[in-house]
């Protein structure tokens, strides 16, 4: 099976190439971010096979909004357009429900072009329609918030588990109620293949279904000793649960959680 990892460089592009390339039967071919910058033409010309768009901007889209939207959607026109392969698997994310009534795949969506923090959303959402209007054979996967080993440092997990082993303390900037969805990487990773290869919709929500509030995350903190504070009138901030009957129905249940990988996670850390 061949399979093109676009963003392995990244952190979730990065584990599913390791992961892949574990596997012996599998051809693996990852670009550099460089290759695919100064070589593009001459990609577009293989034959890519199972194509994983990972490429993406998260935490510092606000400060590079072109940079975002050359990720998200200018580059992958590109490679709709012109390359040559079997399917091609994008990264979305669940942030586009955001203000949505539902958290179905097939939900009407909200967004407003005035908001700066929807500069992210419409993007993705670009980015998927011009995946599902261009006649190739495609799957959308929305994916919640992703940690793991190797996170990088704008991941919020990371960084509280950064404070706390530098500190001893965190200081959470939301309300204790505060949550969302964390899913694990390493779920994560065995997903995508089985979703490319086998799935029977175009769209699936990959998340754990669940959602962990900061006062959860600030329990398994306290039992590694480390000091919980919040800001004084800290806001809420709670993300809607996400709808994962269409994957789980597929593909099963999440095999792990931020609730089980946590110690290891914080003692990684902590090295």
């Amino acid at each position: 099976m061949k399979f093109t990892i676009l963003g392995a460089g990244g952190f979730i592009g990065g584990q599913l190439c390791n992961t892949l390339n574990k596997q012996k039967t599998n051809t693996v071919y990852a670009p550099s971010r460089q290759d695919i910058m100064l070589n593009l033409n001459n990609i577009l010309t293989y034959d890519l096979g199972h194509v994983f768009y990972c490429i993406g901007l998260t935490a510092n889209f606000r400060d590079h909004p072109f940079n975002t939207i050359e990720a998200h959607v200018c580059l992958l026109k590109q490679i709709l357009e012109q390359g040559c392969f079997e399917s091609l698997t994008y990264l979305s994310s669940t942030r586009v429900y955001e203000g949505a009534t539902t958290t179905q795949e097939s939900a009407a969506l909200q967004v407003s072009p005035s908001n700066p923090g929807h500069l992210y959303n419409l993007s993705k959402l670009m980015g998927e329609s011009l995946c599902l209007s261009s006649g190739c054979k495609i799957k959308i996967v929305r994916l919640a918030n992703v940690f793991g080993s190797n996170m990088r440092p704008k991941n919020f997990i990371y960084q509280i588990l950064q404070e706390a082993v530098s500190s001893g303390k965190v200081h959470f900037l939301t309300a204790p109620q505060s949550a969302k969805d964390y899913v694990s990487v390493y779920d994560v990773i065995r997903w995508l293949p089985q979703i490319a290869l086998h799935g029977k919709h175009m769209i699936y929500n990959v998340a754990s279904g669940k959602n962990i509030s900061n006062a959860d995350i600030a329990s398994l903190l306290e039992q590694n000793g480390i000091a919980i504070s919040y800001a004084m009138g800290a806001p809420e901030w709670s993300f809607p649960v996400i709808d994962t009957n269409r994957l789980t129905q597929e593909f099963g249940d999440a095999q792990s959680s931020l609730f089980i990988e946590f110690n290891d996670l914080y003692h990684c850390v902590n090295q």
